[in-house]
């Protein structure tokens, strides 16, 4: 996620382009801000997140060791930039 390296349109678009770079959900291109702040699809997960930041700040997701811990949690449970996007 911190790389940008995933199963996201936002990654395709650059470097598979082959693949589709829409989200299941309707939004036109999938990106990691989406993934983890809008799509409906992650809402029921959404508050692992909010733990960490309220607004779901990337900065502070991806930046703080409280932030890190909840992203693992939120993508063990959701299956968020899987190539399923289901749990596993």
């Amino acid at each position: 996620c911190w790389t940008g390296h995933a199963y996201a349109g936002e990654y395709y678009s650059q470097f598979v382009p082959n693949e589709n770079v829409n989200c299941p959900c309707g939004e036109e291109l999938q990106t990691r801000e989406h993934i983890l702040r809008a799509c409906p699809r992650y809402e029921d997960h959404r508050h692992i997140l909010q733990k960490a930041s309220k607004d779901i700040c990337l900065k502070d997701i991806l930046g703080t060791r409280e932030g890190i811990e909840a992203l693992t949690e939120f993508l063990d449970e959701s299956g968020a930039f899987t190539r399923t996007g289901r749990p596993r």
